[in-house]
């Protein structure tokens, strides 16, 4: 088909604006990881912009040496797992259940969960409630209070009711009943709107950290991102620390990994980064087709 002058300007105008876009969205964490690898005193100068220079991953040996980052990346891990695998099953479970008609009450209950998106008792009743339930210092403060999410619970009853209602008529006909119609009809069929809500859960339970900061004290249930973010915020002293056991004499060699307050905050933000930029590329192929198909509709 052959474009008008028009449409190959606009053609070039979209190529050229889209690719800076990507490029500003790239960037800084290219720039975060260059700058973990090179060499430290050029990093802290500022030097470091576009291509690394004497490339190192010492930075990465001393950042996983700190105290405490095995077992706070162990309870990220799991709090996203266990919290992500949750609110998927919950989501699923009450959007499917929101669409039938002959659940008791359903509208009453339907408003009753949205409208806490728009009401929030604030932080300190939300500590007194956690700590009557006993939750503080627990684990399971991290994962029980974000189960039931209204906004994935609207995403999720959005997409079944594009389903076929025909679809649940024919299986209750066969004799299914409601489990096993949301089980073996409507959760294979849901396939991209939970990998939606997964990616939402995934990224807000590995990326949390206030709620470690609110109801923790015992550090062995320290959450990996806030113990970095004490390590970012402690980067001077950190940076002096582990120059101390290393010696008091350097070569010029040495001085390429010699840590820096810059090198801990750059290795430590990659750090946090790259789990998540790495669970995206197998969740892409339905995160737009279930944003679409579950987005609420007017």
């Amino acid at each position: 088909m052959r474009r008008t002058k028009g449409e190959r300007i606009y053609n070039i105008f979209n190529i050229i604006f889209f690719s800076l876009f990507a490029f500003i969205c790239v960037y800084p964490f290219y720039y975060l990881i260059i700058n973990s690898v090179s060499n430290n005193s050029l990093s802290a100068a500022g030097d470091i912009k576009w291509f690394p220079r004497d490339l190192h991953l010492q930075n990465y040996k001393e950042v996983f040496a700190l105290e405490g980052l095995g077992n706070a990346a162990f309870i990220s891990l799991a709090r996203t797992v266990i919290g992500t695998a949750l609110t998927v099953i919950a989501s699923a479970f009450l959007g499917f259940m929101f669409t039938q008609k002959k659940m008791w009450h359903r509208t009453f209950w339907y408003r009753f969960i949205v409208i806490t998106m728009y009401f929030n008792a604030g932080i300190i009743p939300m500590f007194i409630t956690m700590k009557n339930l006993g939750l503080t210092n627990n684990f399971w403060v991290y994962v029980l209070p974000a189960i039931v999410q209204p906004f994935n619970i609207i995403l999720v009853k959005t997409y079944i009711e594009s389903i076929p209602a025909s679809l649940q008529e024919a299986a209750e006909i066969d004799g299914a009943g409601t489990l096993t119609v949301f089980r073996k009809i409507i959760l294979p069929m849901c396939t991209p709107i939970l990998a939606t809500v997964a990616i939402f859960s995934a990224v807000g339970q590995w990326n949390s950290f206030q709620d470690t900061l609110i109801y923790m004290t015992d550090s062995k249930l320290y959450s990996l991102q806030y113990l970095l973010y004490t390590y970012i915020n402690q980067a001077n002293a950190l940076a002096a620390s582990v120059k101390a056991t290393a010696g008091t004499s350097f070569n010029v060699a040495a001085l390429a990994t010699q840590q820096t307050p810059t090198s801990i905050r750059m290795t430590v933000s990659v750090i946090v980064v790259l789990p998540i930029l790495f669970v995206y590329p197998f969740f892409q192929r339905y995160f737009v087709k279930g944003m679409m198909l579950g987005a609420v509709k007017g």
